[in-house]
């Protein structure tokens, strides 16, 4: 086993077995399986609650309209938990003063003037949601809307020929074939949050190295290490072995919010489905057997339509060229960076001197989260297909454009330069190593760096 092998042994064996690591494992999943289901989750449970909700109408005597000449009478249509009564026997003053006690969510006024004012009142006990108020408004809209039509005597049947509802498709031509491209928003999440991940895992890891070289150079391990080994395989060593800390924990967190968003999306669309009517290679062939599975996957989508349409969408988004990307990127900007961050561990004595080196390594980045922005919203413009191709931004930039797809030449293009600058910075890295990780009580100057990395060994 080589001497280097034996320092990535160590590096990670050491960090792995720590509570940190474990911990960090757990709750990251747990973190990232949230993020995707308790939103849905919520949108679902929220509206479970059933409500009726009291219409009054009122003539131009301010006087509660008959029954038989209600003009708004179900124009707002019910919903499976809300639900419209129209009262034609009461007075809104009486209403106001029965709601605290009586069964009605809310009183829903409308007035006789609700044609040119355009406006009505909603007396509620709590504050409803935007869900209630955005159905109501906009049922009453369409209606007086189309009842000013109508008095300019234009056919019914004209304006519901004129109703639009435009419903923006993209069709991406890739190799010959045409590929739909939807759910914009998905996939503006999953690049925002793969980009920042990127980020982050670059940051932490790579501060990581920093502070374990300063470590060993301030209490001077360092000095028995280097009797032994080359501090190029020192260096080496620890930037993979922290890497390969980074690499398990990323993968354990894949794992494992993979699978709670399997079993939460199993528990909540086919809640209370026995065993028995689950799919398995020995009774997926039997007639009854399947029909019994296919109506049991049809119930629970129709109860769940929102949690069936929002796992349906993640299902569609191609997280194995995401993911294989992300290992890339990772593996490639870390390794990039986790050089410079060594380098800068050698070059001081103490975490407080690294400030002056830091900004130079740390702007690119700060840089790549700025640009990440504009490479989501326009993910084929200039700006963000130059910032993907620059080493020291395209692992961020480029897991943020590569959810909406990013042709096969510039993700392979993007690869090989940053292939080649990590092994260049891997060359310059390793001679300010060399020199620095044992100078003590000087502080480094960059001209003095530029010394260490121009001697010929």
């Amino acid at each position: 086993m080589s001497k280097t092998s034996l320092i990535i042994a160590r590096e990670y064996i050491s960090r792995v077995r720590k509570k940190s690591f474990i911990i960090m494992s757990i709750i990251g999943p747990l973190l990232f399986a949230g993020l995707m289901i308790i939103p849905a989750w919520l949108a679902q449970m929220e509206d479970k609650e059933e409500k009726t909700i009291a219409v009054i109408e009122y003539t131009e005597t301010n006087r509660p309209v008959p029954d038989s000449l209600m003009i708004f009478k179900d124009v707002i249509p019910s919903r499976e938990y809300l639900k419209f009564e129209y009262l034609s026997n009461t007075t809104l003053g009486e209403m106001k003063e029965l709601l605290p006690q009586s069964h009605y969510y809310a009183i829903l006024f409308i007035p006789h003037n609700v044609f040119t004012t355009e406006v009505v009142e909603f007396y509620t006990k709590k504050q409803p949601s935007l869900g209630i108020e955005s159905h109501i408004t906009r049922s009453l809209e369409k209606y007086i809307r189309d009842s000013k039509l109508i008095k300019k005597q234009i056919p019914l049947d004209v304006l519901n020929s004129a109703q639009t509802d435009i419903k923006f498709k993209t069709i991406k031509l890739e190799k010959g074939e045409y590929e739909e491209q939807e759910l914009r928003e998905l996939r503006t999440g999953v690049g925002y949050a793969s980009g920042f991940l990127i980020y982050f895992f670059i940051f932490f890891f790579g501060s990581q190295v920093m502070r374990g070289v300063i470590e060993e150079k301030t209490s001077r391990i360092v000095e028995v290490m280097v009797s032994s080994v080359k501090p190029f395989q020192l260096m080496m060593g620890k930037v993979v072995g922290i890497g390969l800390v980074g690499l398990t924990q990323f993968l354990c967190w894949a794992i494992l919010t993979a699978g709670l968003v399997f079993i939460a999306q199993e528990a909540v669309l086919s809640p209370g489905v026995p065993p028995a009517q689950q799919i398995t290679p020995e009774n997926f062939m039997e007639t009854e057997t399947a029909q019994t599975v296919e109506q049991t996957t049809r119930s629970a989508q129709t109860e769940n339509p929102e949690l069936s349409g929002f796992f349906g969408d993640i299902q569609s988004i191609r997280f194995g060229t995401i993911i294989c990307a992300f290992l890339f990127y990772f593996l490639g900007g870390y390794l990039l960076y986790g050089a410079f961050f060594a380098a800068i561990g050698s070059a001081v004595d103490s975490e407080a001197d690294t400030q002056q080196f830091m900004l130079p390594v740390t702007i690119p980045l700060v840089i790549s989260i700025l640009v990440m922005i504009n490479a989501i919203t326009n993910p084929e413009g200039q700006i963000a297909f130059w910032f993907s191709m620059i080493p020291l931004t395209s692992p961020v930039i480029m897991m943020a454009r590569i959810p909406f797809g990013v042709p096969w030449t510039e993700l392979t293009a993007s690869m090989l330069i940053l292939i080649t600058t990590f092994i260049l910075c891997i060359w310059l890295a390793g001679k300010i190593y060399r020199t620095g990780i044992l100078m003590y009580g000087k502080k480094s100057s960059y001209k003095e760096i530029w010394k260490w990395i121009r001697h010929r060994y």
